[in-house]
Protein backbone atom coordinates (compact mmCIF):
# COMPACT_ATOMS: atom_id res chain seq x y z
CA UNK A 1 0.00 0.00 0.00
CA UNK A 2 1.11 3.54 -0.93
CA UNK A 3 0.72 4.91 3.17
CA UNK A 4 2.99 2.02 4.02
CA UNK A 5 6.20 3.35 2.86
CA UNK A 6 8.58 5.57 4.12
CA UNK A 7 8.80 8.62 2.95
CA UNK A 8 12.17 10.10 1.72
CA UNK A 9 12.83 13.75 1.30
CA UNK A 10 15.95 13.62 -0.94
CA UNK A 11 17.48 17.20 -1.06
CA UNK A 12 19.66 17.58 -3.41
CA UNK A 13 21.38 20.92 -5.65
CA UNK A 14 22.15 23.62 -2.81
CA UNK A 15 24.74 27.00 -3.30
CA UNK A 16 27.67 24.98 -3.83
CA UNK A 17 30.12 24.86 -6.45
CA UNK A 18 29.64 21.36 -6.20
CA UNK A 19 25.88 21.73 -7.35
CA UNK A 20 25.80 19.66 -10.44
CA UNK A 21 27.50 16.83 -8.54
CA UNK A 22 24.95 17.02 -6.36
CA UNK A 23 22.48 16.42 -8.79
CA UNK A 24 23.62 13.40 -10.43
CA UNK A 25 24.26 11.74 -7.21
CA UNK A 26 20.64 12.14 -6.53
CA UNK A 27 19.60 10.97 -9.90
CA UNK A 28 21.83 8.27 -9.36
CA UNK A 29 19.85 7.52 -5.58
CA UNK A 30 16.36 7.88 -7.17
CA UNK A 31 17.19 5.31 -10.04
CA UNK A 32 18.41 2.55 -7.44
CA UNK A 33 15.89 3.11 -4.76
CA UNK A 34 13.11 0.20 -4.07
CA UNK A 35 10.19 2.39 -4.70
CA UNK A 36 8.01 -1.01 -3.00
CA UNK A 37 9.67 0.23 0.35
CA UNK A 38 9.82 4.55 -0.14
CA UNK A 39 8.30 7.13 -1.36
CA UNK A 40 10.66 9.79 -2.92
CA UNK A 41 10.10 13.34 -2.46
CA UNK A 42 12.53 14.77 -4.42
CA UNK A 43 13.13 18.37 -2.90
CA UNK A 44 15.66 20.43 -5.63
CA UNK A 45 17.79 23.85 -3.97
CA UNK A 46 18.51 25.59 -6.75
CA UNK A 47 21.51 27.93 -6.41
CA UNK A 48 19.87 31.04 -5.27
CA UNK A 49 18.62 28.68 -2.17
CA UNK A 50 15.36 28.09 -2.97
CA UNK A 51 13.26 25.18 -2.30
CA UNK A 52 11.21 23.66 -4.69
CA UNK A 53 9.50 20.46 -4.59
CA UNK A 54 8.02 18.55 -7.48
CA UNK A 55 8.22 14.80 -8.78
CA UNK A 56 9.30 15.76 -12.26
CA UNK A 57 12.34 16.74 -10.37
CA UNK A 58 13.54 13.25 -10.42
CA UNK A 59 14.48 13.17 -14.16
CA UNK A 60 17.70 14.39 -15.29
CA UNK A 61 16.39 15.37 -18.61
CA UNK A 62 14.49 18.22 -16.76
CA UNK A 63 18.00 19.86 -15.40
CA UNK A 64 19.40 21.11 -18.81
CA UNK A 65 21.22 24.69 -18.04
CA UNK A 66 19.45 24.11 -14.80
CA UNK A 67 16.52 26.23 -16.25
CA UNK A 68 14.07 23.44 -15.34
CA UNK A 69 12.73 23.45 -18.64
CA UNK A 70 8.95 22.51 -18.81
CA UNK A 71 8.85 22.55 -15.12
CA UNK A 72 7.44 25.17 -13.01
CA UNK A 73 8.18 23.51 -9.48
CA UNK A 74 6.20 25.39 -6.28
CA UNK A 75 8.80 26.29 -3.84
CA UNK A 76 8.46 25.28 -0.48
CA UNK A 77 9.67 26.67 2.99
CA UNK A 78 11.01 24.07 5.57
CA UNK A 79 9.50 24.24 8.82
CA UNK A 80 11.72 23.42 11.62
CA UNK A 81 9.74 23.79 14.68
CA UNK A 82 9.69 20.46 16.28
CA UNK A 83 5.69 20.33 16.78
CA UNK A 84 5.49 20.90 12.55
CA UNK A 85 8.58 19.70 11.11
CA UNK A 86 7.04 20.02 7.48
CA UNK A 87 7.58 21.08 3.94
CA UNK A 88 5.11 23.79 3.39
CA UNK A 89 4.37 25.71 -0.04
CA UNK A 90 4.67 29.62 -0.38
CA UNK A 91 1.27 31.23 0.18
CA UNK A 92 -1.24 31.06 3.35
CA UNK A 93 -3.70 28.71 1.17
CA UNK A 94 -0.98 26.99 0.25
CA UNK A 95 0.24 26.04 3.05
CA UNK A 96 -2.52 25.27 4.76
CA UNK A 97 -3.58 22.42 2.52
CA UNK A 98 -0.52 21.18 0.71
CA UNK A 99 1.86 20.65 3.29
CA UNK A 100 4.26 17.72 3.00
CA UNK A 101 5.42 15.53 5.72
CA UNK A 102 8.19 13.83 5.59
CA UNK A 103 9.76 10.30 7.49
CA UNK A 104 13.28 10.78 7.09
CA UNK A 105 15.78 12.95 4.97
CA UNK A 106 18.75 12.17 2.65
CA UNK A 107 21.04 14.95 2.20
CA UNK A 108 22.29 14.33 -1.15
CA UNK A 109 24.34 18.22 -1.42
CA UNK A 110 27.84 18.05 -1.94
CA UNK A 111 30.18 20.55 -0.47
CA UNK A 112 28.67 24.22 1.29
CA UNK A 113 25.10 24.46 2.96
CA UNK A 114 24.84 20.52 2.53
CA UNK A 115 28.26 19.13 3.65
CA UNK A 116 29.10 20.65 6.02
CA UNK A 117 26.79 20.67 9.28
CA UNK A 118 24.30 23.55 8.29
CA UNK A 119 21.83 21.35 6.51
CA UNK A 120 22.34 18.27 9.54
CA UNK A 121 21.87 21.47 11.96
CA UNK A 122 18.59 22.03 10.71
CA UNK A 123 17.66 18.51 10.81
CA UNK A 124 18.59 18.33 14.54
CA UNK A 125 16.55 21.48 15.15
CA UNK A 126 13.12 19.90 13.68
CA UNK A 127 13.96 16.55 15.15
CA UNK A 128 13.87 14.86 12.60
CA UNK A 129 15.52 11.96 11.18
CA UNK A 130 18.26 11.90 8.25
CA UNK A 131 21.04 9.97 6.92
CA UNK A 132 24.77 10.31 7.25
CA UNK A 133 26.98 12.42 9.29
CA UNK A 134 25.78 14.59 12.34
CA UNK A 135 26.60 18.17 12.57
CA UNK A 136 30.19 18.09 13.97
CA UNK A 137 31.49 15.30 12.19
CA UNK A 138 30.05 17.00 9.03
CA UNK A 139 31.76 20.11 9.99
CA UNK A 140 34.74 18.45 10.73
CA UNK A 141 35.17 16.58 7.71
CA UNK A 142 34.20 19.96 5.28
CA UNK A 143 37.65 21.24 6.98
CA UNK A 144 40.63 19.91 5.53
CA UNK A 145 43.09 22.26 7.92
CA UNK A 146 40.40 20.75 11.20
CA UNK A 147 40.37 17.50 9.90
CA UNK A 148 44.03 16.84 10.00
CA UNK A 149 44.76 18.20 13.09
CA UNK A 150 42.27 16.19 14.25
CA UNK A 151 43.68 12.56 12.27
CA UNK A 152 47.54 13.62 13.34
CA UNK A 153 46.29 13.64 17.29
CA UNK A 154 44.78 10.47 16.56
CA UNK A 155 48.04 8.70 15.26
CA UNK A 156 46.74 8.48 11.79
CA UNK A 157 49.37 9.81 9.00
CA UNK A 158 49.29 13.19 7.58
CA UNK A 159 51.58 15.15 5.55
CA UNK A 160 53.07 18.22 6.39
CA UNK A 161 51.04 21.23 5.92
CA UNK A 162 50.43 24.99 6.34
CA UNK A 163 47.04 26.98 6.73
CA UNK A 164 46.56 30.34 6.97
CA UNK A 165 43.63 32.88 6.05
CA UNK A 166 42.91 35.05 2.93
CA UNK A 167 43.19 38.22 4.97
CA UNK A 168 46.58 36.89 6.05
CA UNK A 169 47.81 36.27 2.51
CA UNK A 170 46.04 39.80 1.66
CA UNK A 171 48.28 41.61 3.90
CA UNK A 172 51.43 39.21 4.14
CA UNK A 173 51.97 37.32 0.67
CA UNK A 174 55.85 37.68 1.10
CA UNK A 175 55.73 36.32 4.58
CA UNK A 176 53.55 32.97 3.61
CA UNK A 177 55.24 32.44 0.40
CA UNK A 178 58.41 32.31 2.70
CA UNK A 179 56.98 30.21 5.37
CA UNK A 180 55.81 27.36 2.49
CA UNK A 181 59.02 27.28 1.05
CA UNK A 182 60.84 27.19 4.05
CA UNK A 183 58.39 24.25 5.93
CA UNK A 184 57.51 22.36 3.20
CA UNK A 185 59.29 22.96 0.23
CA UNK A 186 58.37 21.68 -3.37
CA UNK A 187 56.50 20.42 -4.90
CA UNK A 188 53.30 21.99 -3.00
CA UNK A 189 49.04 21.36 -3.55
CA UNK A 190 46.96 24.32 -2.56
CA UNK A 191 43.49 24.11 -1.90
CA UNK A 192 40.47 25.65 -0.40
CA UNK A 193 40.20 24.87 2.97
CA UNK A 194 35.59 23.86 2.98
CA UNK A 195 35.44 22.70 -0.86
CA UNK A 196 35.46 19.42 -2.37
CA UNK A 197 35.35 18.07 -6.13
CA UNK A 198 39.05 19.25 -6.53
CA UNK A 199 37.73 22.83 -7.22
CA UNK A 200 40.00 25.21 -6.77
CA UNK A 201 42.65 22.97 -6.24
CA UNK A 202 46.46 23.88 -8.17
CA UNK A 203 49.76 22.11 -7.87
CA UNK A 204 53.00 24.27 -7.37
CA UNK A 205 56.71 23.77 -8.29
CA UNK A 206 57.72 27.27 -7.36
CA UNK A 207 57.05 30.11 -5.94
CA UNK A 208 55.64 31.62 -9.01
CA UNK A 209 53.25 28.76 -8.99
CA UNK A 210 52.93 28.52 -5.43
CA UNK A 211 51.62 32.72 -5.68
CA UNK A 212 49.22 32.04 -8.69
CA UNK A 213 47.90 28.82 -6.89
CA UNK A 214 47.14 30.75 -3.29
CA UNK A 215 45.50 33.62 -6.04
CA UNK A 216 43.14 31.21 -7.09
CA UNK A 217 42.17 29.25 -4.00
CA UNK A 218 41.36 32.35 -2.20
CA UNK A 219 38.48 32.83 -4.74
CA UNK A 220 36.54 30.04 -3.06
CA UNK A 221 37.25 30.15 1.20
CA UNK A 222 38.53 32.41 3.15
CA UNK A 223 40.87 29.82 4.58
CA UNK A 224 43.57 27.99 2.45
CA UNK A 225 45.65 25.01 3.24
CA UNK A 226 49.09 24.16 1.44
CA UNK A 227 50.21 20.22 1.78
CA UNK A 228 53.26 18.43 1.23
CA UNK A 229 53.65 17.15 -2.37
CA UNK A 230 54.72 13.16 -2.02
CA UNK A 231 56.13 12.06 -5.31
CA UNK A 232 56.01 8.55 -6.83
CA UNK A 233 52.27 7.65 -5.20
CA UNK A 234 49.14 6.46 -5.89
CA UNK A 235 46.11 7.37 -4.59
CA UNK A 236 43.91 5.00 -2.44
CA UNK A 237 40.30 5.43 -1.16
CA UNK A 238 38.28 3.35 0.02
CA UNK A 239 34.42 3.63 2.03
CA UNK A 240 33.57 3.20 5.71
CA UNK A 241 29.52 2.54 6.49
CA UNK A 242 27.50 2.30 9.87
CA UNK A 243 27.34 4.68 13.15
CA UNK A 244 29.09 2.33 15.77
CA UNK A 245 28.87 -1.29 14.60
CA UNK A 246 31.68 -0.67 11.02
CA UNK A 247 32.04 -2.38 7.96
CA UNK A 248 34.92 -1.29 6.15
CA UNK A 249 34.78 -1.42 1.99
CA UNK A 250 37.35 -2.69 -0.63
CA UNK A 251 40.30 -0.45 -1.72
CA UNK A 252 39.98 1.52 -5.15
CA UNK A 253 42.75 3.26 -7.39
CA UNK A 254 41.89 6.27 -8.98
CA UNK A 255 43.35 6.41 -12.48
CA UNK A 256 44.57 9.89 -13.79
CA UNK A 257 46.35 11.60 -16.55
CA UNK A 258 47.65 14.94 -14.41
CA UNK A 259 49.25 15.75 -11.45
CA UNK A 260 45.29 16.63 -9.48
CA UNK A 261 42.11 14.51 -10.22
CA UNK A 262 40.18 17.19 -11.68
CA UNK A 263 36.42 17.94 -11.64
CA UNK A 264 36.32 16.93 -14.94
CA UNK A 265 38.72 13.47 -14.41
CA UNK A 266 35.54 12.95 -11.25
CA UNK A 267 32.82 13.88 -13.09
CA UNK A 268 32.41 13.91 -16.46
CA UNK A 269 34.83 11.48 -18.10
CA UNK A 270 31.52 8.55 -17.97
CA UNK A 271 28.60 11.40 -18.99
CA UNK A 272 26.75 13.72 -17.57
CA UNK A 273 24.88 10.58 -15.55
CA UNK A 274 27.82 9.13 -14.34
CA UNK A 275 29.40 11.29 -11.44
CA UNK A 276 31.82 9.53 -9.53
CA UNK A 277 31.39 6.06 -10.68
CA UNK A 278 32.23 7.23 -14.33
CA UNK A 279 35.64 7.89 -12.97
CA UNK A 280 38.55 5.23 -13.99
CA UNK A 281 39.37 3.59 -11.84
CA UNK A 282 40.80 -0.05 -10.36
CA UNK A 283 38.92 -1.97 -7.91
CA UNK A 284 39.76 -3.58 -5.83
CA UNK A 285 42.94 -1.55 -5.93
CA UNK A 286 46.58 -3.64 -7.18
CA UNK A 287 48.20 -3.15 -3.84
CA UNK A 288 49.30 -6.00 -1.30
CA UNK A 289 47.47 -7.78 1.12
CA UNK A 290 48.94 -6.35 3.98
CA UNK A 291 49.08 -2.19 2.97
CA UNK A 292 45.09 -2.78 1.78
CA UNK A 293 44.38 -4.18 5.34
CA UNK A 294 46.09 -1.24 7.55
CA UNK A 295 44.43 1.23 4.94
CA UNK A 296 40.90 -0.12 5.89
CA UNK A 297 42.06 0.16 9.48
CA UNK A 298 43.02 3.77 9.33
CA UNK A 299 39.84 4.19 7.33
CA UNK A 300 38.09 2.91 10.37
CA UNK A 301 39.99 4.93 12.62
CA UNK A 302 39.70 8.41 10.86
CA UNK A 303 35.72 7.80 10.64
CA UNK A 304 35.84 7.49 14.50
CA UNK A 305 38.10 10.34 14.66
CA UNK A 306 35.38 12.58 13.79
CA UNK A 307 32.83 11.07 14.82
CA UNK A 308 31.21 9.98 11.53
CA UNK A 309 28.02 7.96 11.00
CA UNK A 310 25.71 6.71 8.08
CA UNK A 311 28.49 6.35 5.07
CA UNK A 312 32.03 8.40 4.28
CA UNK A 313 35.06 7.56 1.90
CA UNK A 314 38.35 8.17 2.90
CA UNK A 315 41.25 9.22 0.98
CA UNK A 316 45.05 8.17 0.76
CA UNK A 317 48.34 8.68 -0.93
CA UNK A 318 50.34 5.73 -0.92
CA UNK A 319 53.40 4.55 -2.03
CA UNK A 320 52.89 0.55 -2.54
CA UNK A 321 56.81 -0.19 -3.02
CA UNK A 322 57.58 0.63 0.29
CA UNK A 323 54.21 0.42 2.29
CA UNK A 324 54.27 4.56 3.05
CA UNK A 325 50.49 6.08 3.00
CA UNK A 326 49.26 9.43 4.29
CA UNK A 327 45.14 10.59 4.79
CA UNK A 328 44.27 13.12 2.45
CA UNK A 329 40.63 13.78 3.80
CA UNK A 330 37.58 12.45 4.92
CA UNK A 331 34.35 13.01 2.74
CA UNK A 332 31.16 12.59 4.43
CA UNK A 333 29.37 12.76 1.69
CA UNK A 334 31.19 11.01 -1.34
CA UNK A 335 29.93 12.11 -4.52
CA UNK A 336 27.79 8.60 -5.84
CA UNK A 337 27.72 7.43 -2.38
CA UNK A 338 30.84 5.36 -2.63
CA UNK A 339 28.18 2.88 -4.16
CA UNK A 340 30.46 1.69 -6.86
CA UNK A 341 33.50 0.87 -3.84
CA UNK A 342 30.15 -1.15 -1.78
CA UNK A 343 29.14 -3.15 -4.75
CA UNK A 344 32.40 -4.46 -5.31
CA UNK A 345 32.44 -5.60 -1.20
CA UNK A 346 28.71 -6.95 -1.94
CA UNK A 347 26.18 -4.63 -1.46
CA UNK A 348 24.52 -4.00 -4.41
CA UNK A 349 23.34 0.22 -4.78
CA UNK A 350 19.66 -0.16 -3.32
CA UNK A 351 20.87 -2.49 -0.35
CA UNK A 352 23.46 0.59 0.12
CA UNK A 353 20.49 3.22 0.14
CA UNK A 354 18.23 0.93 2.35
CA UNK A 355 21.23 0.47 4.97
CA UNK A 356 22.17 3.83 4.68
CA UNK A 357 18.15 4.94 5.88
CA UNK A 358 18.47 2.11 8.53
CA UNK A 359 21.21 3.82 10.13
CA UNK A 360 20.17 7.24 9.79
CA UNK A 361 16.48 5.74 11.71
CA UNK A 362 19.04 4.13 14.08
CA UNK A 363 21.01 7.65 14.83
CA UNK A 364 18.02 9.28 15.59
CA UNK A 365 16.52 6.84 17.86
CA UNK A 366 19.98 6.74 20.20
CA UNK A 367 19.96 10.89 19.83
CA UNK A 368 15.88 10.79 21.15
CA UNK A 369 17.09 9.22 24.30
CA UNK A 370 19.47 11.89 25.46
CA UNK A 371 18.46 14.73 27.46
CA UNK A 372 18.20 17.71 26.31
CA UNK A 373 16.62 20.06 28.78
CA UNK A 374 17.59 20.64 32.39
CA UNK A 375 15.02 22.03 34.97
CA UNK A 376 16.74 23.70 37.75
CA UNK A 377 15.71 26.77 40.24
CA UNK A 378 18.45 29.07 38.45
CA UNK A 379 15.67 31.63 37.38
CA UNK A 380 13.83 31.72 40.66
CA UNK A 381 16.20 31.90 42.86
CA UNK A 382 17.71 35.06 40.47
CA UNK A 383 14.33 36.41 39.81
CA UNK A 384 14.98 39.04 42.64
CA UNK A 385 18.04 40.53 40.95
CA UNK A 386 21.55 39.07 39.91
CA UNK A 387 24.10 39.67 42.06
CA UNK A 388 27.09 40.90 40.95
Amino acid sequence: MENSKIKVAAVFGGRSVEHEVSIVTAMQAFESIDRDKYEIIPVYIDKSGRWLVDKRLEKIENFKNLKLSGVKAPEYIFQASPSVKVLAPQGFLKSFFNKIRADIYMPLIHGTFGEDGTLQGLFEMAGIPYTGCGVAASAIGMDKIIQKAVFKDAGIPVVKYSGFLKSEWENDRGGILKNVEQTLGYPVFVKPANLGSSVGISKAGNIKELENAIDIAVNFDRRIVVEEGKENIVEINCSVLGNEALKVSVCEQPIKVRDVLTYEDKYLKGGKTKGMAGLSRLVPAPINEELTKRIQEMSLKAFKAIDASGISRIDFMARPESGEFWITEINTLPGSLSFYLWEKSGLDFPDLLDKLIELGFERHKNRQALMFSYDSELISKTAGGIQK
